[in-house]
């Protein structure tokens, strides 16, 4: 198991999450009290994906945040390196029509994604970013994937704003997260990464000054649930 502090390899961090597909939405949902929805919901708003357009949504996996695109009318392709993960969604989603959109599950690297220039109007990831190995070179190459004048929505962990309360937030993803992880996950090892791959994410405008150097215009976020989250937007040139 590879820990946040190491080397992010593909390969160990996609069999992390083969290994706990089959409860993810659930814990999800336990671990952040329901609010992944209202963080889900809020992405969709933010992308403002219509009918006729196309959306990238990466670290998909299984693919329960694709279907707010597709709700809006929009094709959305669901893209993960964990194959546990698609297969878990489509198992459960299908593939095809899911709503007034399509939805279609893809398997690829963020570093190298398997589209060609410029095919998408809109690229999505959410809570993914941080697991990449080299976050620049994969911002770079959702840029690469985007037509120009569409746009980039990044949803990540991010730091609280009131500074006592981030300090609690940080207690409670180091010692109690993990507790609740090994009463109900069957790999809760994966949910000690994730709550330190957490602690260790650059802040807001470090983030925002990551994706600029990629490339991205227009850079700007806003915070969810007092900073827990933080959407980053972006427009490619």
């Amino acid at each position: 198991m590879a820990r946040a502090e190491l080397d992010k390899r593909p390969g160990d961090v996609a069999a992390m999450f083969d290994a706990i597909a089959g409860r993810y939405d659930l814990l999800n949902d336990i671990l952040s009290a329901g609010q992944v929805r209202l963080w889900r919901r809020a992405v969709a708003r933010i992308t403002g994906a219509r009918p006729g357009e196309r959306a990238l949504d990466l670290a998909a996996g299984t693919g329960t945040s694709s279907l707010t695109f597709t709700a809006t009318g929009a094709d959305c392709v669901a893209c993960d390196f964990s194959l546990g993960m698609l297969r878990a969604g489509q198992a459960r989603l299908g593939e095809g029509a899911s709503g007034p959109g399509r939805l279609g599950f893809i398997a690829g690297d963020a570093l190298r994604l398997p589209f060609r220039d410029g095919a998408f109007d809109a690229v999505t990831i959410s809570f993914g970013l941080r697991n990449v190995a080299d976050p620049a070179a994969a911002l770079a190459e959702m840029r690469r994937v985007t037509r120009p004048g569409g746009r980039l929505v990044v949803c990540e962990f991010s730091r609280i704003t009131i500074a006592p309360v981030d300090m609690l937030y940080r207690r409670y993803l180091i010692n109690v997260l993990p507790a609740i992880a090994r009463r109900t996950a069957r790999s809760p090892e994966a949910y000690e990464y994730l709550a330190e791959s957490i602690v260790d994410w650059p802040a807001q405008r470090e983030l925002a000054g990551l994706i600029e150097a990629a490339g991205w215009s227009a850079v700007r976020w806003r915070d969810l649930s007092l900073g827990v989250v933080a959407v980053h937007v972006a427009r490619r040139r």
